[in-house]
């Protein structure tokens, strides 16, 4: 039972298998005819210019139940496979490139399976003509021969070129470059070409043209445009020569000549002629028509003709001989001829040349001795040449000519018929220059004009030239320009000046001499021309560094030039930087800077250029000094008096320094001065007395004049005053009591600045001093040096009261007059002086002043009532 159960389910299936087998359809294409671009490819035609890789048609069909379908494309063996097909898709695709006139049709077989069926069917895929060739001529090249009598309008060849395309792009016309310059014609359909209507061929002008035919197509599509293809190729026509043009001569005219001497039989000349036909020509035959007389005669092919009689049987002068020439055929007949006329001329014999003579016969050779420069037109009478042809006619007739240096002189006469006596002109008195030429020479040529020996002679023309002063002395240089050293020692050499003078003898010597208002401090030697400083001349740069003067040189006979000489003395430095002083002293206020000035007396930078710096200071670090300007400035950080006293206990606050200015010349000089400067603090008073006291600190002199002038002004005053009151109390007979007068300070008025009052205060600290202020910043001296000179205003007080007096340096306040700085020392101008040095007189006369001054001062003590 187990065997039985498993038998027949097995059978059962193989039952249903073979049922199943039994009930499949094939597949099959669609047919949807010849324009459609899917189903089987039946009648499906593509054009030869579709590019590679186009869809070009789809495969399509189905299968009768349902099932999917895939595509193939075979070929048969050996075919080129220009498709390929999506299996699933059935999308065909071109994969080589088609080419109609190598294959028009393509077999594909196409098949559709379903996976159990497979369905083949073979197609003819037809290739459609695209217009991708160009015409193409055949049996190239194209030669043909065209004899030259050939009738106009005639067919000469023709041409023909084939295009591979089909329709209008397989369609060929015909047609001629340059049309207009051509002799031809071409027919656009037949390619016959022609000769054009009207026109003949002739070898003997062209024997070859050149004819450019093109052939072009119809035109066509080719990839979506409209193309038209065309091809060239060129015919040669050789034109053949054809009998039809009579001989020429050659050479013509014809002219010959029977000499005195010439032997019968002689041959005079040759007659040349040629056939007109160049291709084929015939034999020449010559013959003498007339103009003979049985005198010559002519050799019948070679055209030689000779003279047959002696020249002295020849009865005539000019013989003129008409010559024919023939052309014989090969055969023996005259065909055509043409004639030429020979001139023979019989002429004496040319056996004398030209011949000068001198006043003692033949000579080859003429001297001349003369001045240069002669009057132009002037003739040399001196030369006495004539000139003799012994032939006759035109064989004595001959031309004279000068060669040598042209345009000097000319020869008269210039043609000469046997014999003349020979003229020279002079031309251009400007070239006949000693100076140039010492010695002329020429040749005197005479050649015969008319003779075919050209006979000829000459002779030579010596002139010798004797100079004239006609020359003026000539510098080398319109002008001179010179450089010399301001400390060259008199006698120096300056420059050296050149002139020429091209005469001989004493009349080109120059002499030399210099003039002018710049020319007192120079000499010139007469005879070398050098330019040297007066023995006693001092050149300073300083005073004058330019000389101006001329020069002059001179021959013998005045003739003279000028040159003018340009001189500059170059700067030496030898001038120290000098101060004004060599012992300052300034007032400086904390924030403003003094200045110290040195001059330098060179002319030129850098001689005259002064740098300044500080040498030595007591204390040191505590200055600044602009190396330009001289300007002298406290370090940055010293802002008040309270730092001064931190660096120093001078609580004088008045500082030396040792400054030195210093040139810049090689080498260089340098000088120094002592300055001694008093510093103070600004402060919020201020008035006209204390500005004119700071102004006068560094000139104490001024300030005792003022103080005196003041003084004096007050006595004058009081004592007015006393006696006017005496006489009124004299006229009252009253006694009135003694008027206690209190002084009080009065502030003189500035006559053309206005200025606040000078206030003194008692100074909080013993090194605190007044300051000036000044409104108008216009009277500010950044050297404190000003001098400004004050009208005292008129006391009320009848006796002048005393200078206030320096408050004592302790504890006790009081009041002082400050101690006005200043340089009583006056300026020396001489330069040895001031290199020597007073320094030691002139501080010992400053501290006696000073000395002085600050007794009187204390004497006078406090003011009081």
């Amino acid at each position: 039972m187990k065997h039985v159960r498993r038998f027949t389910p097995s059978l059962f299936l193989s039952l249903v298998h073979i049922c199943l087998v039994q009930a499949n359809y094939a597949p099959y294409f669609f047919d949807n005819g010849a324009r459609s671009t899917n189903g089987n490819m039946a009648l499906f035609s593509l054009s030869e210019d579709t590019p590679v890789g186009t869809h070009v048609y789809t495969l399509n069909g189905t299968d009768p139940e349902g099932d999917p379908v895939t595509y193939g494309l075979a070929y048969e063996a050996g075919s080129r496979r220009y498709f390929s097909v999506d299996k699933n898709l059935g999308n065909v695709t071109l994969i080589e490139e088609l080419d109609r006139e190598k294959e028009d049709e393509i077999e594909v077989i196409v098949s559709i399976s379903d996976g159990l069926s497979t369905v083949s069917e073979k197609v003819r895929i037809l290739v459609m003509d695209a217009n991708d060739e160009s015409p193409e001529f055949i049996n190239t090249p194209y030669i043909v021969q065209v004899p030259e009598n050939t009738p106009s309008g005639s067919s000469i060849f023709k041409i023909e070129a084939v295009d591979k395309d089909t329709g209008s792009g397989g369609s060929i016309t015909y047609f001629l470059q340059n049309i207009h310059a051509n002799k031809f014609t071409i027919d656009r359909h037949s390619g016959v070409l022609r000769i054009k209507t009207g026109v003949t061929l002739d070898y003997e002008k062209s024997r070859t043209h050149f004819v450019v035919v093109v052939a072009k197509d119809g035109g066509g599509k080719l990839r979506g445009d409209n193309k038209v293809f065309s091809a060239t190729t060129t015919v040669t026509v050789n034109v053949e020569d054809v009998q039809d043009t009579p001989p020429m001569f050659i050479g013509t005219p014809y002219y010959g000549y029977v000499y005195e001497d010439t032997l019968a039989g002689s041959e005079v000349l040759t007659v040349v002629a040629l056939d007109g036909d160049r291709g084929k020509p015939n034999s020449i035959h010559y013959c003498i028509v007339n103009g003979d007389e049985g005198s010559f005669e002519i050799g019948n092919t070679t055209g030689a003709i000779s003279v047959i009689k002696s020249p002295n049987q020849l009865k005539k002068e000019v013989y003129e001989l008409k010559v024919q020439a023939s052309e014989v055929s090969q055969e023996g007949d005259v065909s055509v001829y043409a004639f030429a006329v020979v001139t023979i001329r019989v002429v004496d014999l040319n056996n004398h040349p030209p011949t000068f003579y001198g006043e003692n016969g033949p000579q080859n050779r003429f001297e001349l001795t003369m001045y240069e420069h002669p009057p132009e037109g002037e003739i040399l009478r001196g030369l006495k040449i004539t000139v003799n042809d012994s032939d006759q006619g035109a064989n004595a007739k001959f031309n004279l000519r000068l060669v040598g240096p042209g345009g000097i002189f000319r020869v008269v006469p210039q043609t000469v018929l046997n014999e003349a006596q020979v003229t020279i002109i002079v031309e251009n008195s400007a070239a006949i220059d000693y100076e140039k030429f010492k010695v002329l020479t020429f040749k005197l040529l005479a050649i015969e004009v008319n003779t075919p020996e050209k006979f000829s002679s000459t002779a030579d023309v010596v002139i010798r030239l004797l100079d004239t002063n006609d020359n003026v002395p000539k510098f080398s240089s319109d002008y001179y320009i010179a450089r010399i050293p301001e400390n060259s020692p008199g006698g120096s050499n300056v420059v050296a000046v050149t002139a020429t003078d091209p005469d001989s003898g004493l009349w080109g010597e120059v002499k030399y001499s210099v003039y002018g208002t710049g020319a007192d401090l120079f000499l010139i030697h007469p005879s070398t021309g050098i330019i040297y400083t007066q023995p006693w001349a001092v050149l300073d740069a300083e005073v004058n560094s330019k000389y101006n003067f001329y020069v002059k040189a001179e021959d013998t006979d005045g003739k003279y030039s000028l040159a003018e000489v340009f001189i500059t003395v170059l700067d030496v430095n030898d001038h120290s930087p000098e101060f004004n002083e060599n012992i300052q002293e300034k007032t400086m206020i904390i924030g403003s800077p003094v200045k110290i000035e040195a001059i330098d007396q060179d002319a030129e930078e850098p001689n005259n250029i002064v740098d300044y710096s500080i040498m030595q200071a007591d204390p040191a670090n505590v200055f600044d000094i602009d190396q330009s300007t001289g300007e002298i400035k406290l370090k940055s950080y010293i802002r008040s008096l309270d730092i001064i006293h931190n660096i120093t206990k001078n609580k004088d606050c008045i500082w030396s320094l040792v400054v030195q200015a210093k040139d810049r010349g090689s080498p260089s000089f340098s000088t120094t001065a002592v300055l001694k400067i008093d510093i103070t603090e600004e402060t919020l008073h201020k008035g006209p007395m204390a500005a004119f006291l700071m102004q006068t600190k560094d000139n104490p002199m001024k300030a005792l004049g003022v103080l005196a002038g003041v003084m004096g002004i007050m006595v004058l005053i009081t004592i007015m005053i006393s006696t006017a009151m005496f006489w009124r109390n004299k006229r009252s007979n009253k006694i009135t009591p003694v008027r206690r007068i209190i002084k009080k300070r009065q502030t003189p008025q500035p006559r053309a600045v206005r200025m606040e009052w000078l206030k003194f205060k008692r100074p909080s600290n013993a090194a605190e001093k007044f300051v000036v202020e000044d409104d108008s910043k216009s009277l500010h001296n950044e050297n404190s040096n000003n001098n400004i000179h004050v009208a005292p205003m008129p006391p009320t007080a009848p006796v002048p009261p005393p200078p206030p007096a320096l408050a004592p340096r302790g504890d006790a306040p009081g009041w002082r007059v400050p101690t006005v700085s200043g340089s009583l020392t006056p300026k020396f101008i001489n330069k040895q002086l001031k290199k020597r040095g007073h320094g030691s007189a002139h501080n010992a006369l400053v501290s006696e002043l000073k000395l002085k001054f600050e007794k009187r001062n204390a004497a006078i003590g406090e003011p009081h009532i």
